[in-house]
């Protein structure tokens, strides 16, 4: 259950481009699919994800599969966790946490996303938020995951760009009490709720409005949190990793054509990697 469990929640981590937010101004062309070229590095091309496995968004079109073979190396967001002790909490007991009300809505989330209720009481309060923000249960179907199955089907090299502890460190930094006032939050809002904010993002993802996506993350889970508490995430999940990937990814090209593979909300605004990779240097083309 738990090795099953892990698998499934790395797909999802950060997920739905849940709490992904831009308030910088965002680039002016749209698109989620991007080549980038320079003279002294091999080309990249860039995808902007929904970590979702809806229909709507894994049919993926000839462009994308021909730009994936013609690569040498394939990178995502993060490796996959090998050990479960990355999921658990040693600092919060849930079941004196959370009241009875929050506890029996927190069991009837668990059973949704089919998690053991042991399992869910094990995991950290900020993966939980993650998870149960979703409206559908998790599969490893997800976007992300199925090009990676593709790449490994075209015998590409594949890599995180950062790994599976530096991935979970991000929240992980987050004390106690604000990643049980997360989950409080994601505890209080109605499965109607989810469902319209989803069905939003998907729209804007479907027409590649990655700036619509990140102004819907920053209405979507900037209200469900204090301010402050809100901007420390923004910091650490957008800005940070955001630096880190570029320079990882810039690192990769000199060596190998590369696909790169990462949520929408990484692409737009001025600290995004659209933006970096036009600091570097690298003449950007939509491939529509």
């Amino acid at each position: 259950m738990l090795s099953s469990l892990m698998s499934n929640l790395n797909k999802a981590l950060i997920p739905l481009v849940l709490f992904v937010l831009l308030s910088t101004p965002a680039f002016a062309e749209q698109g989620l699919f991007w080549k980038a070229e320079s003279k002294t590095s091999h080309p990249i091309y860039l995808f902007g994800s929904i970590h979702t496995d809806d229909n709507r968004v894994t049919d993926f079109s000839p462009r994308v599969l021909a730009a994936l073979k013609s690569v040498d190396a394939f990178m995502m967001e993060a490796d996959a966790p090998q050990d479960p002790r990355i999921l658990q909490s040693q600092d919060t007991d849930l079941k004196t946490s959370l009241s009875p009300k929050e506890l029996e809505q927190f069991y009837a989330l668990a059973d949704f996303h089919v998690m053991h209720r042991e399992t869910a009481l094990r995991t950290k309060p900020w993966l939980l938020a993650v998870v149960f923000d979703s409206p559908r249960p998790l599969t490893p179907y997800a976007q992300d995951n199925l090009l990676m199955r593709l790449a490994e089907d075209n015998g590409k090299e594949v890599q995180g760009i950062e790994s599976a502890a530096e991935h979970f460190a991000v929240m992980d930094g987050l004390t106690p009490d604000e990643q049980l006032a997360f989950l409080r939050q994601v505890l209080k809002r109605s499965h109607q709720a989810k469902v319209r904010d989803y069905e939003r993002l998907i729209k804007a993802y479907l027409k590649g409005d990655a700036n619509k996506l990140a102004a819907l993350n920053a209405q979507i889970t900037g209200s469900m949190l204090p301010t402050p508490l809100w901007e420390k995430m923004r910091v650490k999940l957008l800005d940070e990793r955001n630096a880190l990937m570029m320079q990882r990814v810039l690192a990769k090209a000199q060596d190998k054509s590369v696909f790169v593979v990462v949520g929408a909300s990484h692409l737009a605004g001025s600290t995004g990697l659209i933006a970096s990779l036009k600091q570097a240097g690298y003449k950007l083309t939509v491939v529509k």
